[in-house]
């Protein structure tokens, strides 16, 4: 991040009506939140009477919220990174997207790899920035994910203590319920618009038990009513002597003011605002996509539990109000349209709401969800809200999802964390549905068999190689057996499981593979058609890392010659295969032929695509290394500092990529005699490397070995 630049990433919650600072019981947040220091926020135990019970909801999103904005407004911080820490694959989104916002840091490659040059980013800026982990669910979640710096501050909350890593040094601040002035002070400011309503309000915080929660609810009803205080407070002792005899317990007070404000949603809006609720209840209330509430699915499923004639998205957005209106759900801005709502909320209204309601409810928000789900996800970042809602659904609704099949919502979002290279995440979601629809719907299933073939691919995206053989085998046997040998997805299997033996080294095994495979489509789709060429390169590339360039060069020329008939000799996958033609004479020694396609490969690029294209540099550094291995010195270190000076112009200086073209460069350097500018390069690149690499980088490691030996030299 150039210096001067500000940046946020992450969508901050807006602070509610009436939000206070907490003056008396927050006291210690800002002194304890000071650069370099890891504060924590979890439930305090409540009072009035309860002073043995922990406060579950208690407005520490809302502080952290708030100092956050603060840090951010009074330019104490310049990157202000917000992540709903619920799951690792949430951590792990919001990381790239701070990661592509703050450094510009291509998002394209593993999530896991872009969070940790991130995380090592922030370990060494000397730009302030601050960092909020909101309702951490796990310390397995932010293994090997942990913000520090001493430039940095990390704000943490969580409704569980547990779950912040055992050896994290932090400051852990309880935030309970309000102090007596606290609760007063809000809820004076809360019932403005008719000071009588005030009547009664110090014994009503009183009864109240300080709660945040509770007063909130109670304050929404009473300002959108002629209640007051007094009145709304023998309501609540009512209602709750009648909860407690029925449940044989005294219940919290936010466990009692809920029901009223639900019934006040429910005469401002008779028509779908408990419906909307009892829908919310079952998602991520972290973060719900507004559109979901607007969807065919939702409106008709609101429509159904009203009376009256079909509505269409007003019906949604008036009940979205009303809720927001009465303490029951926050809308974010315009320009972060989401609707929030506490879990403690989310709970009581699944313990009430009819099994019926419900169910007719979990149905709705899978449709919504995957009437609403982008079909264009332009970020790894863009869906997590989709993901996070399916996760909530899955883990509420139990076997409803099922139903006549695996619903589709579930397949879809499995295949956004393939798209948003979240490997790990992916690995452990497929092997779970892989798992759950072999349970519940059988091993011949067409959901079981597509969960494992995604789960094949999801082992193989995250290097998991071994386990990817056994899958695709697996695949393979299925295909072949249902579709016979000849069949196209049959072929394809074999040419999957051929990839996944190369990936494992298991070279000997992936060449039959990929030969029959070869076969196979000769057979079927004809020799010049795209799969069969496809598949030939396949088995060349399977050659060349088995050592056996002689056969690799032979099958690479053959396909070069039927590509240029076929396709065009300026048709990309022509060049592609030139360039591994190249790539392979090179290999084998034959360098006058590798520099004679390579030149051939820079020239077809630049005509095609233009001088700083991706591939056009790469094409000048491979001609470089060409040249610098029959010994052409001058003509090696002119394409070598092309290609450095093209990715450092496109990708940026310190992207793997341009690191690894300037470690080259330095070699040449090197050879030719220049030690000055070759020990120049090379220290710039290990500084380089070190800041924006992980620890123990390959790269990092070449480059400091080949400065030690040149300095030593």
């Amino acid at each position: 991040m150039p210096t001067g630049d500000r940046v946020r990433a992450g969508a901050v919650p807006p602070l509610a009506d009436g939000f206070s600072a907490r003056p008396e019981t927050a006291a210690a947040l800002e002194s304890a939140l000071v650069p370099g220091a890891t504060v924590v926020l979890t439930p305090g135990r409540a009072t009035a009477g309860r002073s043995g019970a922990w406060l579950e909801a208690c407005g520490k999103t809302q502080l952290a919220a708030s100092s956050a904005e603060w840090l951010w407004h009074s330019g104490k911080v310049d990157l202000l990174v917000w992540i709903v820490a619920t799951s690792r694959a949430s951590i792990l989104s919001a990381y790239v997207e701070a990661a592509v916002a703050a450094t510009a840091a291509d998002p394209a490659g593993d999530a896991e790899t872009v969070a940790s040059r991130f995380i090592n980013w922030l370990s060494e800026t000397s730009q302030p920035w601050v960092v909020v982990l909101d309702d951490l669910s796990s310390p397995a979640d932010l293994e090997g994910l942990r913000p520090s710096g001493p430039a940095g501050r990390v704000l943490i909350t969580t409704r569980n203590a547990t779950a912040v890593p055992a050896d994290q040094r932090a400051t852990v601040l309880q935030i309970g319920a309000f102090s007596p002035r606290e609760a007063l002070s809000y809820l004076m400011g809360r019932l403005t618009a008719d000071p009588d309503q005030r009547l009664g309000a110090i014994d009503l915080v009183q009864d109240l038990g300080y709660d945040p929660l509770a007063l909130a609810q109670a304050s929404a009803v009473i300002a959108s009513s002629v209640l007051s205080c007094r009145d709304y407070r023998d309501y609540f002792t009512r209602r709750r002597e009648h909860m407690t005899q029925a449940a044989g317990g005294d219940p919290a007070a936010a466990g009692v003011t809920w029901t009223f404000s639900a019934e006040q949603a429910e005469r401002l809006l008779p028509r779908g605002a408990q419906a909307l609720l009892a829908l919310a209840a079952l998602l991520d209330g972290n973060g719900i996509p507004a559109d979901v509430f607007a969807t065919p699915a939702a409106c008709g499923y609101l429509t159904g539990e009203g009376a009256g004639r079909p509505a269409g998205p007003e019906l949604a957005r008036g009940a979205l109000g009303v809720l927001e209106r009465v303490g029951l759900m926050a809308t974010g801005s315009a320009t972060t349209p989401t609707a929030r709502v506490n879990p403690a909320i989310q709970a009581a209204v699944r313990a009430a709401a009819p099994a019926e309601m419900l169910d007719r409810a979990a149905k709705a928000a899978a449709d919504a969800l995957l009437e609403a789900w982008p079909e264009d996800e332009p970020g790894a970042w863009s869906a997590e809200a989709f993901r996070s809602c399916a996760a909530s659904l899955q883990r509420v609704a139990g076997d409803l999802l099922w139903a006549g099949g695996c619903h589709p919502l579930l397949l879809r979002a499995g295949e956004s964390l393939d798209r948003a290279h979240l490997a790990g995440p992916a690995v452990a979601y497929w092997r779970q549905l892989a798992t759950l629809t072999d349970q519940v719907l059988g091993p011949d299933h067409a959901d079981t068999l597509a969960a494992g073939h995604r789960l094949a691919h999801a082992y193989l995206a995250a290097g998991r190689a071994t386990e990817a053989v056994s899958w695709f085998q697996w695949a393979l046997a299925d295909r072949a057996r249902t579709l016979g040998t000849n069949h196209p997805g049959t072929i394809t299997a074999r040419l999957n499981l051929g990839r996944a033996l190369v990936a494992a080294d298991q070279l000997g095994d992936a060449i039959s593979v990929l030969a029959a495979a070869v076969g196979d489509y000769e057979h079927v789709r004809g020799k010049d058609h795209p799969d069969t060429l496809s598949a030939r390169d396949e088995l060349a590339a399977a050659h060349y890392a088995a050592g056996q360039f002689g056969d690799a060069t032979q099958l690479y020329r053959r396909t070069l010659a039927d590509r240029e008939h076929a396709q065009g000799a300026q048709n990309p996958d022509t060049i592609a295969t030139r360039q591994k033609l190249a790539d392979t004479y090179l290999a084998g020694g034959q360098v006058k032929n590798a520099i004679s396609q390579y030149k051939r490969v820079l020239a077809d690029r630049e005509r095609v695509l233009g001088p700083d294209h991706l591939d056009t540099i790469a094409a000048r550094a491979n001609l470089g290394a060409a040249y610098h291995a029959a010994g052409r010195m001058a003509s090696a270190m002119q394409f070598n500092e092309q290609a450095s000076e093209g990715y450092g112009r496109v990708l940026g200086a310190d992207h793997p990529d341009t690191l690894a073209t300037r470690l080259n460069l330095a070699h040449t350097y090197y050879a030719v005699g220049r030690l000055t500018d070759g020990e120049a390069v090379l220290r710039d690149t290990a500084d380089r490397c070190e800041r924006a690499l992980p620890p123990g980088d390959p790269l990092t490691q070449s480059v400091q070995e080949s400065l030690a030996n040149i300095a030593g030299g």
